[in-house]
């Protein structure tokens, strides 16, 4: 009995302690605003998704009137779909290039800084400029097709074409992001004691075994983490489709955000918008879910 007393108290005291209060009174700014600004909307949504509300009018209560609708309305079936395929091909692909490009810059040599500080670039330039450059590197007449047709190829009508418009984004989309998960995998690759690597080496370990054996496990941390964020970036991405496609061609590109977007700001209806909304939380949750289950059960092990 002592000893559970003993548990119960110091249980108390890290939870009621000086420092625990000392912690919640630097938190508790952030949870406000927080609640307001993304639980409050969120929460708004969800309760807006049950009304049939325009921007004029008085909002009548319809139920699932609205999701039932959107079960039934193809075009929710084609953005659902071409939403899909762009976070299947753009995770991927973002992740490797960020993989790749953190085990070129883990390096200790002269000036690799320099090279790091350069592929971070594009994370921090506006999506809408990025949009804007690679709508012209894509156009008809642009440096990609001029280079294509010195090897007598093209003209390539990558942004479009229905059935090249996804990857094509989903290229600038990579080129955009891998700044930021080349950083976590490099934070990752840097803590991996050295010794480790030496031992494998000694026993006739190659590069490839290296990697495979130490290196891989040792980064599933950064690995969850990276497929998360970027699976949350590729299905809510928007700026870039706006400003390259506009949703095209013959709505190539028009993703769940993007109908959202037009429900809301477009056609004004405000209720069936909130429906997608649901919907596109309820689909980022569960796969997000999915990926802790294959890559974040052993972190709770450790």
């Amino acid at each position: 009995m002592d000893r559970f007393a003993a548990m119960r108290r110091r249980l108390l005291k890290e939870t009621f302690g000086r420092e625990a209060r000392v912690a919640y009174a630097f938190l508790l700014p952030y949870l406000v605003l927080f609640t307001i600004f993304r639980i409050g909307p969120a929460v708004a949504s969800a309760v807006l998704s049950l009304f049939d509300y325009k921007i004029t009018g008085t909002p009548e209560f319809v139920g699932a009137e609205n999701y039932r609708h959107m079960l039934a309305d193809p075009t929710f079936w084609q953005s659902l779909r071409i939403t899909i395929v762009f976070s299947a091909i753009s995770v991927p692909l973002v992740t490797a290039a960020a993989l790749g490009t953190a085990l070129l810059v883990a390096k200790h040599v002269r000036g690799i800084a320099f090279f790091r500080t350069v592929y971070f670039l594009p994370v921090v330039t506006s999506l809408v400029l990025a949009g804007v450059i690679w709508q012209w590197i894509y156009g008809i007449s642009g440096p990609l097709n001029a280079v294509l047709e010195l090897f007598g190829v093209g003209p390539v009508k990558w942004i479009q074409s229905s059935a090249l418009v996804i990857p094509s984004i989903a290229v600038m989309a990579a080129w955009n992001r891998f700044g930021f998960g080349m950083l976590i995998f490099l934070a990752g690759l840097l803590a991996i004691p050295p010794e480790y690597n030496d031992a494998a080496r000694i026993d006739g370990a190659g590069s490839w075994s290296v990697f495979r054996h130490i290196t891989w496990p040792q980064l599933r941390p950064q690995l969850f983490f990276i497929l998360v964020i970027e699976l949350i970036y590729s299905l809510q991405a928007f700026d870039a489709i706006y400003v390259m496609t506009g949703g095209g061609p013959a709505r190539g590109s028009y993703t769940l955000v993007y109908m959202i977007y037009e429900q809301g700001f477009k056609f004004f209806n405000y209720g069936y918008a909130g429906a997608l909304g649901v919907v596109l939380f309820a689909l980022t949750l569960t796969i997000a879910l999915i990926q802790r289950f294959f890559f974040g059960r052993d972190e709770e092990v450790r």
